[in-house]
């Protein structure tokens, strides 16, 4: 009598939850941590379990969500995963396990347990992490096409941040990817959005290396605020609380603090309860007043 695979056990009990209605169309199901948890199995397995899920078209992984479940219709419609293993398809499970869990998660190791097949068999197509980090940076930064470049260079420069948000909205992961400006990492799509961008401030008298500051300045901006993102959505899902209960539980630390009476300006812009920090109003504020300094530059040059 042979005994059922761990993975095969966990998929199938999670493919019970979905057929019951415990798990709805759209709802998460359980990270390969929670797995893990619940299941005290290797992180491998619980891999391989969302992977077999995934094959069957029972869930699909959400950029910046996590692994949901598929709808009955799109389930059916769904099609077998090719059988050969082709760069292409590396790079897409690389793609969903970094999605998924984050760019510290994604190993060749857990790659190949996504794929059913060896380590080794990954570096026929991919020489290591590092290229497989480049990889699925640029198929990231290839999903969405930038269009044509406005002829106003601030149109032009706030689509073009808007865009950058957006990637890293879907990839939050690509905040830590791209995070190096000394050791950029060089993919073809990268360097559209750079062109794109240079571009936009071709009509402008900036110097040259005034046009290559101000995108610089503009993607440093975006990153910071991706990086943000990122990391309170892993405190979110580490804590299982959210923004604001956080804040609830730790406002008594903070008014402890300020009852000091060391800080006399913090307490005047934040007494009240008039202001909340959301990172998509910083975001429009920042981008603003970014704008405006690079239009003070290009009016001092004109005059």
């Amino acid at each position: 009598m042979t005994t059922e695979p761990p993975y095969l056990a966990i998929a199938a009990e999670i493919r019970r939850r979905v057929r019951a209605g415990e798990l709805a169309p759209g709802d998460r199901v359980p990270s390969t941590r929670a797995i893990t948890r619940e299941w005290g199995v290797a992180m491998a397995t619980a891999t391989k379990a969302l992977a077999a899920l995934r094959q069957e078209g029972v869930v699909r992984v959400e950029p910046g969500v996590g692994t949901v479940v598929v709808e009955p219709a799109r389930r059916a419609a769904a099609t077998p995963a090719q059988t050969a293993l082709t760069r292409e398809r590396i790079v897409g499970a690389a793609l969903e396990l970094a999605d998924a869990e984050g760019l510290n998660a994604l190993t060749m190791r857990r790659v190949a347990t996504a794929l059913n097949t060896s380590t080794m068999a990954l570096y026929r197509h991919v020489p290591g992490k590092a290229e497989l980090v480049r990889l699925i940076a640029d198929a990231a930064c290839g999903e969405v096409p930038l269009g044509p470049v406005p002829a106003d260079w601030r149109t032009g420069l706030e689509r073009g941040a808007r865009w950058l948000r957006g990637v890293y909205a879907r990839h939050r992961w690509m905040a830590h990817a791209m995070a190096s400006f000394t050791r950029p990492v060089a993919t073809p799509n990268a360097m559209k959005y750079t062109e794109w961008v240079l571009r936009a401030l071709r009509g402008t008298p900036l110097p040259p290396a005034d046009k290559l500051h101000a995108h610089l300045v503009i993607f440093a901006f975006v990153q910071g605020l991706s990086m943000a993102d990122d990391l309170e959505e892993q405190a979110r899902q580490d804590t299982g609380i959210s923004d604001g209960e956080w804040m609830e539980q730790n406002e008594p630390r903070f008014d402890a603090i300020q009852a000091g009476g060391s800080y006399p300006e913090l307490m005047a812009v934040t007494s009240g309860g008039g202001f909340g920090l959301d990172l998509e109003t910083l975001f429009e504020f920042g981008l603003r007043r970014t704008l405006d300094g690079i239009a003070a530059m290009i009016e001092e040059m004109s005059g």
